[in-house]
């Protein structure tokens, strides 16, 4: 692994912490603490995407509230399935 892959690794992993709802933290954390080490690039891709879209509209999509756009169904399936407990 480049040094270039360890720092985007580190950048992911923190933008998933520090977001703006303690919910979308839990979720995004959570699930960045789990799966980074083991992602390919195009899959740091995906996260990243995701991660650019409002806490908000996250939540809905994560929640089942609303449906996700196509592009980010995929990645937002693993998440809600992530979801703790307390909040399904």
């Amino acid at each position: 692994m480049s040094e270039a892959e360890e720092t985007r690794r580190k950048r992911l992993r923190i933008r998933a912490w520090r977001r703006g709802i303690k919910e979308m933290d839990l979720v995004l954390g959570g699930y960045a603490d789990a799966e980074l080490a083991g992602m390919d690039h195009a899959a740091m891709d995906r996260l990243e995407a995701l991660m650019a879209e409002s806490d908000h509209d996250l939540w809905a999509w994560v929640s089942g509230a609303e449906a996700p756009p196509e592009g980010h169904a995929a990645l937002v399936a693993e998440l809600s399935a992530r979801r703790p407990a307390a909040e399904r």
